[in-house]
């Protein structure tokens, strides 16, 4: 019974949120890498026994509100399992497949951000409100269209698998999503239902908010030399980048700024022409 029994385990990412657990008498680790070595070996236990886990994201500050929400004392192993089996519902997990932790933990940690990004375009849209002039909502008429232009971006790719990354400027920081879309041989296009209503989303952010972005797409198919082309996204229009332009987006570091080496065996190039009606603004009033 005990081998069917399903379990969470919340997991402390990386050292600041570690401390923050310290000043509890009840947290049992003195030092993070102790801590990761038991966590790794918990893990292992349980797959060796044949019990399947869930590794959530705990975030100290959100099970200190918690507990001050539901009144329960948080240095106590009891008040952090609740908590835990709280974040198994509502929470950012990963299923733990035998993965080395450090993998096991980047991938949580991208998954929160993927999260925290989808959710934040998608109370931002929702709070445009409907058009003083028209009454039309524009969130979901920026969504409607965003949706439109991701369908035909892939319609005009070749085909094989398309890589493409959408940015918005948005405070305090850029948002960022990411698509990867496949096709099979036959031409059937596949891609993740997630990641593309993640994208769609930030996408109609930037085009309802006119926010400064651009869109990204970089495709590989077999014994071809990879494409790279994109758009910018300039009052709530996709403009398409020349190839110079391309070419120096992808050979600067976005962090420092400073150039890198170009990839051999790519091409930088101009977007496809995606028709007549692609770049109109999506709300003109």
């Amino acid at each position: 019974m005990r081998r069917e029994v399903a379990g969470t385990l919340g997991l402390l990412t990386d050292e600041h949120d570690f401390r923050a657990m310290e000043h509890y008498r009840t947290f049992a680790f003195a030092d993070f890498t102790t801590y990761l070595a038991a966590v790794e070996d918990l893990l292992r236990s349980r797959a060796s026994q044949g019990t399947h886990t869930t590794v959530a994201l705990f975030d100290p500050q959100e099970y200190a509100d918690f507990c001050t929400d539901t009144g329960l004392d948080p240095d106590s192993p009891p008040s952090r399992s609740r908590f835990t089996a709280e974040l198994a519902t509502m929470g950012t997990t990963l299923p733990y497949d035998g993965q080395p932790l450090a993998d096991l933990t980047s991938a949580l940690v991208d998954e929160a951000v993927r999260q925290a990004t989808r959710d934040y375009a998608s109370t931002l849209l929702a709070r445009l409100g409907a058009c003083t002039c028209c009454g039309e909502d524009i969130g979901r008429t920026a969504f409607a269209r965003s949706s439109d232009l991701l369908a035909l971006i892939l319609d005009t790719a070749r085909p094989g698998h398309r890589h493409i990354v959408c940015s918005v400027s948005a405070a305090p920081e850029t948002l960022v999503a990411v698509l990867h879309a496949d096709t099979d041989p036959d031409g059937t296009g596949q891609l993740d239902e997630t990641e593309a209503l993640e994208f769609t989303t930030l996408l109609a952010l930037g085009l309802a908010t006119r926010s400064p972005g651009g869109l990204v797409m970089r495709t590989t198919a077999p014994s071809a030399r990879d494409r790279v082309y994109g758009w910018r996204l300039r009052k709530g229009d996709l403009e398409p980048l020349t190839a110079g332009e391309v070419f120096d987006a992808y050979c600067t570091d976005a962090r420092s700024g400073d150039l890198v080496s170009p990839e051999s065996d790519v091409d930088y190039c101009v977007p496809p022409n995606l028709g007549p009606d692609a770049t109109q603004s999506t709300h003109q009033h």
